[in-house]
């Protein structure tokens, strides 16, 4: 698990559930990752910028032909949806998660 920051959002009307394509820098050693993920009840506002924590060692899953190499980390909400698993300070992105 790494720490990752959001550089780009995309709409992503093709996914059968709805979700975001979101690129995310992981810093030199891994690069810029892409993710498919279900966090719609965020805004593309909310998401570009931050910092999340994301498992990028799994093997990538192409979701309506979108290639999604990362999993982002969330809890599960029943009234919130998938809350966003995050450093709550500003951290190196490609740290690893202790």
């Amino acid at each position: 698990m790494r720490v990752g920051r959001v550089v780009s959002v995309e709409e992503f009307p093709e996914a059968r559930v709805p979700a975001w394509k979101l690129h995310i820098d992981f810093g030199p050693e891994i690069g810029i990752k892409r993710s498919s993920a279900q966090l719609t009840h965020y805004s593309r506002e909310q998401l570009l910028g931050t910092l999340i924590v994301g498992v990028v060692n799994l093997k990538p899953r192409v979701i309506a032909r979108f290639p999604s190499e990362v999993l982002v980390l969330g809890a599960v909400d029943e009234t919130a949806g998938v809350v966003l698993l995050r450093p709550d300070k500003d951290a190196a992105v490609g740290s690893r998660i202790a």
